[in-house]
């Protein structure tokens, strides 16, 4: 509204369709707009190059990442992790390894790790969360797009970077990290990997 205080007409009509168009994509067009056709063009290098949705909370990337995933056709390939408390923590006189199950170690959400759970299809695109080879640009951040899903290794392609279209094969890492708001060190070995299309503005930076 402020917008449009002693401007002529002309740019009041741009003023409103833009704030439509704000809300259009808060009703659920975003994905569609920034991800037109996307079973058509997903094979095409640029088109991934060009976009991604930016979004305030984990939450909301992790919706959408679901929703563009369900997009894809075939087979969904699910990769759970191991998860142990590393043996550092049971040097302390009062750390309680028995309070702390495998359920609960598989259903923490950290920053900087994979989740449990990371479901895969062919085709979508990922980013990693470690770095595996600097030199081949293999680092956190980098972002690869899956070609074949096996049981040790995935394969990729990578989009961004020097080395756009080489592939490359991403093993499962033992990842450790401390974080303050969890009381102790803990260990997961996983494909260090997530569902790219959408991240966290912190993230993007």
């Amino acid at each position: 509204m402020r917008l449009t205080v002693g401007r002529d007409q002309s740019d009041i009509e741009k003023t409103r369709d833009f704030a439509k168009w704000l809300l259009d994509i808060g009703e659920g067009s975003l994905i569609e707009f920034v991800y037109p056709s996307i079973l058509e063009k997903y094979y095409n290098t640029s088109y991934f190059q060009e976009r991604a949705i930016l979004a305030p909370k984990n939450e909301v990337v992790q919706e959408i990442n679901d929703r563009l995933l369900l997009k894809f056709p075939g087979h969904e390939v699910e990769y759970l992790s191991t998860n142990s408390i590393c043996q550092s923590e049971f040097v302390h006189d009062q750390f309680d390894a028995n309070l702390y199950s495998h359920d609960v170690l598989n259903g923490l959400k950290v920053s900087g790790l994979p989740n449990h759970k990371l479901v895969l299809k062919i085709g979508v695109l990922v980013m990693l969360l470690r770095n595996i080879n600097q030199k081949n640009n293999l680092c956190n951040g980098t972002r690869p797009q899956v070609i074949s899903l096996g049981k040790r290794v995935i394969e990729a392609r990578i989009i961004s970077g020097t080395n756009i279209g080489n592939h490359t094969f991403i093993p499962r890492m033992s990842l450790t990290l401390s974080e303050k708001k969890i009381p102790f060190k803990f260990q997961r070995r996983q494909f260090p990997l997530d569902v790219y299309f959408a991240m966290t503005i912190n993230k993007s930076q």
